[in-house]
């Protein structure tokens, strides 16, 4: 979790023991925009899909978490990695929190920096941060690396409406090769409930990332909507 007590510093060292047992690994970052519902979903779609995942998380996500879904998270890393270890029923070391000062953990490095990350929701001050490579924090050092190493860097705005200066730095994002994914789900497979919006969005993340999913219909492939075919 990013927390600002100075508890964790910049030379803290991270040790890893068991990553080899994962599928692979991803960055995701959560930030203080809207949307938190967005990131739990996708944190237990990628455990279910063995990824390890190292999370980031900023101050104003932590507090959105608790004013959208009620959930209030440990301001320590080590804390907060127990906590959705177990809501999530993950393996041991599957998802690590890093914290705001921790410049030796490996999303700060291209040379250990996975090469896939997402930031979902990310606020547009997050997006502006990463288009001008400000990396004042761990989220926005980890996107710099993964645009430096060519990585695949997805992020999910939500704002409405967006102004001149969001859309120009998603336009030079996305000309670096940043996908840019507002937080905008389709109405076309007739959604019963808010999960279904939720799924939605995270079903065209998991395209994205190249993860086999079937939370959501396909275009084209599945009836909509008395013929729909949806497991979680």
């Amino acid at each position: 979790m990013l927390i600002n007590s100075g508890e964790y510093v910049q030379n803290q060292s991270v040790t890893i023991n068991n990553s080899d047992e994962f599928d692979k690994k991803i960055t995701l970052a959560i930030t203080g925009a809207s949307g938190s519902a967005y990131a739990l979903r996708l944190l237990e779609c990628l455990v279910a899909a063995n990824y390890q995942v190292y999370l980031l998380c900023s101050s104003a996500a932590r507090v959105v978490f608790d004013t959208e879904v009620g959930l209030k998270l440990p301001s320590s890393p080590d804390a907060a990695s127990q906590f959705f270890t177990e809501k999530f029923n993950a393996k041991p070391e599957q998802i690590i929190v890093f914290g705001k000062e921790q410049w030796f953990s490996p999303v700060a490095s291209g040379s250990a920096a996975p090469k896939t990350m997402v930031v979902c929701p990310c606020s547009t001050g997050t997006l502006a941060a990463i288009s001008q490579g400000m990396s004042d924090n761990l989220i926005e050092r980890a996107a710099d690396v993964v645009i430096k190493e060519r990585g695949q860097l997805i992020l999910v705005p939500r704002e409405t409406p967006f102004s001149t200066i969001h859309l120009q730095n998603m336009l030079s994002l996305s000309q670096m090769g940043v996908t840019i994914m507002p937080a905008a789900p389709g109405f076309y497979h007739q959604p019963e409930s808010i999960n279904d919006l939720i799924d939605f969005m995270v079903g065209r993340l998991l395209d994205h990332l190249n993860i086999a999913q079937s939370i959501m219909p396909r275009w084209g492939y599945q009836a909509f909507p008395s013929g729909k075919s949806k497991t979680s």
